[in-house]
C-alpha cells in the first residue's frame, strides 16, 4: 500500500505542491479514521506552529499560522514520550483533562506522532482528533497513521531541503543585487546586406560559486522576489555602456513581461536614446493578457524602442507573441538556424518565417550561425542580420567594441 502511495503522489507529472500533496495526506486519514481535525504541525524553539490543515470544525484556532506555546501541547509530550500516540477520551486522561490546549481547540479524542527527518531531527507532529471521545481507536490505526505520516516525512523532507537551498540562493542573489556583481558581455550583429555591424545583444554574466547559467540565476531570482531587482540592475550595467558603441549601434535587452507590465523597464529607460533599444521578449515568455501588454508597451514605442521577439522556431507562443504585440524584429532560435544548410525542413520553414516577416513588415536576426555554410544559406534566404559564434562570439565591453570595425 505504501508504494502505491508513494509512487502515485511522487508522480514526477503531477504539477501539485508539497502543501497540497499533504493536504491530500491530511484527509485520507482524517476520512479513513473518522476524525475531524488533522493537522501537520512543525515546532520551534518555542512553539508548535500549525503548517498544514484539514478541519471541519468551526474552531478556527486550528489554521495554518496558528501557535501555541510548545510545552502545552499534546504534540511536544508526544515526541518526548510523555503521552500516548492514542488517547481514546481525553476528558479521562490523567494529563490531558488538565492542559487548557484540550478546552482550546476542543479535543474529545486524539491520536498522533512525532515526524522524525533524516538527521534525527524532531520537525513536528502528524496528528488528527476529533471532538468527543472515541474508544474504538486501536493499534491498527495508529499503523495507518505512521504508514502516512512516513510518506508526509518524505515530503517535508524535500520541503526542507528545498527551502535550505532557497534561502542560500537567496542569500547569494541578495548579495549579488548588494554588490552589483553582474558582468555584461556583448555579442555582436551584423547586417547581411553591409556586411557591417548592426548592433549588439546584451548578455549578463555571472562569475561567481556556485556556477550556474545566467537563466537559472534569473530564473532563481524569479522564484524568490528578487527577479525584477535582478534584471533591472542588469539593464542598468548595459544602459552604462552605451555611450562607449558607436551612436549607430543599437542594443538588444533581454526582458521578462512582467516587468514591462509593472512599468519598471519604462522608468529605468527614462532619459534614454531609446531608438537605439530593443527590447527581446523570449517565446518562452508566457504573456496572459496581449491587450494590457500592448498598453504598457505604448509609452515605450512611442519613445522609439522596438521590440524583437527570441527563439522564434522553437514553439507555438513565439508566432502568437509575434502578432499580438506587432513585434520589429523576428530572432530564429538556434534549434532551427543549426545545420539548416544540411536538412531542407529546416531551410524550408526559414523561408516561411522569412516570407512572412517581410509581409508584416518585420527585420529577421538569425541567431546561433556557428559556420559560414550556415552563413552562405542564410544569405540566399534573405535574413536581414546574423549573429552567432562564427559570427562574433559574446565579449565584454572593452573587447565587443573591436567589432564596430570589423567587415563580415
Amino acid at each position: 500500500m505504501r508504494d502505491k502511495l508513494s509512487k502515485h503522489l511522487f508522480d514526477p507529472q503531477s504539477d501539485a505542491s508539497i502543501e497540497s500533496k499533504l493536504l491530500k495526506l491530511l484527509s485520507l486519514v482524517r476520512k479513513h479514521l473518522s476524525m475531524e481535525v488533522a493537522f501537520i504541525s512543525k515546532f520551534t524553539n518555542t512553539e508548535r506552529v500549525f503548517k498544514v490543515v484539514d478541519n471541519q470544525t468551526t474552531n478556527t484556532c486550528v489554521s495554518v499560522g496558528n501557535s501555541d506555546p510548545i510545552c502545552e501541547t499534546y504534540c511536544k509530550k508526544i515526541s518526548d514520550n510523555e503521552l500516548e500516540q492514542i488517547i481514546p477520551n481525553t476528558l479521562e486522561h490523567p494529563i490531558t483533562r488538565n492542559m487548557p490546549v484540550t478546552e482550546k481547540l476542543n479535543i474529545g479524542s486524539y491520536i498522533g506522532v512525532p515526524i522524525i527527518l533524516s538527521t534525527g531531527k524532531v520537525y513536528g507532529t502528524f496528528c488528527c482528533y476529533k471532538t468527543v471521545l472515541d474508544n474504538a481507536l486501536n493499534d491498527k490505526d495508529l499503523s495507518f497513521l505512521r504508514l502516512i505520516s512516513e510518506i508526509a516525512t518524505e515530503l517535508i523532507e524535500k520541503k526542507v531541503q528545498s527551502d535550505i537551498l532557497n534561502n542560500e540562493s537567496k542569500s547569494l542573489i541578495e548579495n549579488i543585487i548588494k554588490t552589483n556583481d553582474i558582468t555584461i558581455y556583448f555579442q555582436p550583429i551584423f547586417n547581411l546586406s553591409t556586411n557591417q555591424l548592426s548592433g549588439y545583444e546584451s548578455l549578463s554574466r555571472f562569475f561567481i560559486e556556485p556556477y550556474k547559467t545566467p537563466d537559472i540565476w534569473f530564473e532563481d531570482a524569479e522564484k524568490l522576489g528578487l527577479g525584477e531587482a535582478l534584471e533591472i540592475l542588469a539593464i542598468q550595467n548595459t544602459l552604462h555602456c552605451l555611450d562607449q558603441f558607436d551612436e549607430k549601434a543599437y542594443i538588444t535587452i533581454n526582458t521578462s513581461p512582467q516587468h514591462i507590465l509593472s512599468g519598471s523597464i519604462d522608468k529605468v529607460l527614462q532619459s534614454i536614446d531609446c531608438n537605439r533599444i530593443i527590447l527581446e521578449v523570449t517565446e518562452h515568455s508566457p504573456i496572459l493578457d496581449y491587450q494590457a501588454m500592448r498598453t504598457a508597451l505604448q509609452p515605450l514605442r512611442s519613445k522609439g524602442v522596438r521590440l524583437a521577439i527570441d527563439d522564434v522556431g522553437a514553439g507555438y507562443s513565439s508566432f502568437q507573441h509575434i502578432l499580438e504585440l506587432e513585434a520589429d524584429i523576428i530572432k530564429l532560435d538556434i534549434s532551427l538556424t543549426q545545420n539548416i544548410n544540411k536538412d531542407s525542413r529546416k531551410f524550408l520553414l526559414a523561408k516561411a518565417l522569412c516570407g512572412f516577416a517581410k509581409a508584416i513588415n518585420c527585420s529577421i536576426v538569425a541567431e546561433g550561425i556557428e559556420n559560414q555554410d550556415e552563413l552562405n544559406t542564410l544569405r540566399k534566404l534573405g535574413v536581414d542580420n546574423v549573429q552567432g559564434y562564427f559570427i562574433g562570439r559574446p565579449a565584454p565591453i572593452e573587447d565587443a567594441i573591436q567589432y564596430q570595425t570589423i567587415t563580415l
